[in-house]
Order: structure tokens, then C-alpha cells, then sequence
């Protein structure tokens, strides 16, 4: 045996892998999607929340010009609504649970889309209610379609949390 057959060449010559820290630039670019798809979500709910708090009687109003609800169940849910949208924005910031949170965003985003969906069927002019609720603000009633393909969009990211969550700087993923 000659010193040419004991040779340790690299079998792909003349190709250069892009590595960072070890690690190949699809990687670092599916790990970007995964951070951006879990605090982008956080920051959704968490707005979304936000905008409810302290505004019982309008959000109770836009969930009763929904016409699925009784009066009674609309108020409850306008005082749960807020701060359970604060919630899963808050446990997707932190990393808590968050296959788990994913999951029941995705289950909320599709209740949501059947809603609208129901009122656009059903003719209805009303207001979404999702990040603001106060219909004064524009001049135009809710773009059905727009604000379905958006929480369709939201679906996509949590469904992409659930699966592939980003784990770093999790507290307990």
C-alpha cells in the first residue's frame, strides 16, 4: 500500500459550506424564523390584550355584535379575553410551556376565524375587536377577508411554534 491510498481528502472539494459557530446557514436562518415567529406572536397577544383591558363595556359590545353569545356570556368573556391574550403573549415572551401556549393560540386563532367568518356570512357590519375596540377610529367596517388571511397568517407562526419552537432564552420550553 502505497502513502496515496491512506489519503484523508475531503470528498466535496472545491465547495465551501457556510458555517457559523459550527453550524450551516440554514440553520441560523430556521432558528431566525423561529425567534421571529414566537415573540412576534408574543407581541400580537400581548397588544392584543392590552387594547382590552379596562374597556369591559366596548369589548363586551363587540363581542355581542358578534350575535353568538348571550349578553351574559359576553361579558364574562370581555373580562377574560384581555388578560388571557396577555397571558399566552407572556408565556410565548418567556418561553413557558411553549409548545403547549402554541397550540392553544392556534385553537384560539381558528375560533376567531370562524366568528368572523360567521358574521361575514351572515351579513353582519361589525368590528373585529382585536387590537382596538373602539370602531369610531375608521371609517370603514372590518375587511373580512383581510382579517381572515391575517389570523391565517398567525396560524401558520404558532403552528410553526408548536412544531419548531425557539428555545433559547426559554425559561421552560
Amino acid at each position: 500500500m502505497s502513502d496515496m491510498d491512506n489519503t484523508t481528502e475531503p470528498k466535496d472539494v472545491g465547495v465551501v459550506k457556510r458555517t457559523w459557530k459550527g453550524r450551516s446557514l440554514g440553520f441560523w436562518v430556521l432558528e431566525a424564523i423561529r425567534a421571529f415567529a414566537r415573540f412576534y406572536m408574543a407581541y400580537i397577544w400581548i397588544s392584543a390584550g392590552s387594547a382590552k383591558l379596562n374597556q369591559h363595556l366596548s369589548v363586551t359590545q363587540t363581542i355581542e355584535g358578534y350575535e353568538i353569545f348571550t349578553p351574559e356570556w359576553s361579558s364574562a368573556l370581555a373580562h377574560l379575553i384581555g388578560p388571557l391574550e396577555i397571558a399566552g403573549g407572556v408565556f410565548l415572551l418567556l418561553g413557558l410551556f411553549l409548545k403547549p401556549a402554541a397550540w392553544v393560540s392556534t385553537t384560539v386563532l381558528v375560533l376567531f376565524i370562524i366568528g368572523v367568518g360567521s358574521a361575514w356570512a351572515r351579513g353582519l357590519m361589525i368590528d373585529c375587536g382585536c387590537f382596538t375596540i373602539d370602531i369610531s377610529e375608521s371609517d370603514q367596517a372590518m375587511n373580512y377577508l383581510r382579517t381572515i388571511l391575517r389570523d391565517v397568517f398567525y396560524i401558520f407562526l404558532s403552528v410553526w411554534i408548536a412544531r419548531r419552537p425557539f428555545r433559547r432564552l426559554a425559561i421552560y420550553p
